[in-house]
């Protein structure tokens, strides 16, 4: 155990926070989320879990530790929800309010369409597994820098 550090982030989760850089991405993914296979074509490979979290929780203990980036079009991304890309679901809702307060200046939230995040997210670094079962409950989220 560490100070400071919430016990749902594991050993794992911390080393990957660690090892991102400026501009690495990460994929908070729902229970429903194809995981292992898009893992398998990020730089970790391997899903990290984090059972007993829902994806407001998740985002929210990732942001508490990594910062966000404010040099790029999007500071963090939704997956939209199909045929209403404009509606933000609770989850949607909710993660943002998590967010909104930590971004950076310059930080932006966008969304962008469910078959394009997974195109996005099989380059990302790392994939994080919630057990979040509402859909459409992913979010990419952009490393920034600490000043």
């Amino acid at each position: 155990m560490l100070h400071g550090i919430d016990p749902r982030v594991t050993p794992e989760l911390l080393y990957c926070l660690a090892r991102m850089g400026h501009g690495d991405e990460l994929v908070v993914a729902d229970a429903n989320y194809p995981s292992t296979t898009t893992a398998a074509t990020c730089r970790l490979t391997e899903v990290l879990h984090c059972p007993g979290c829902d994806a407001v929780e998740l985002v929210r203990l990732i942001t508490g530790l990594m910062p966000l980036d404010g040099f790029h079009d999007y500071a963090a991304l939704r997956m939209e929800i199909d045929k209403a890309p404009d509606e933000m679901s609770a989850v949607h809702e909710a993660a943002w309010n998590v967010m909104t307060p930590r971004l950076p200046e310059g930080g932006v939230l966008a969304s962008i369409e469910r078959q394009d995040f997974y195109g996005k997210a099989a380059r990302a670094f790392a994939v994080v597994q919630c057990t979040e079962m509402r859909p459409f409950s992913c979010f990419i989220l952009r490393k920034g820098v600490i000043f």
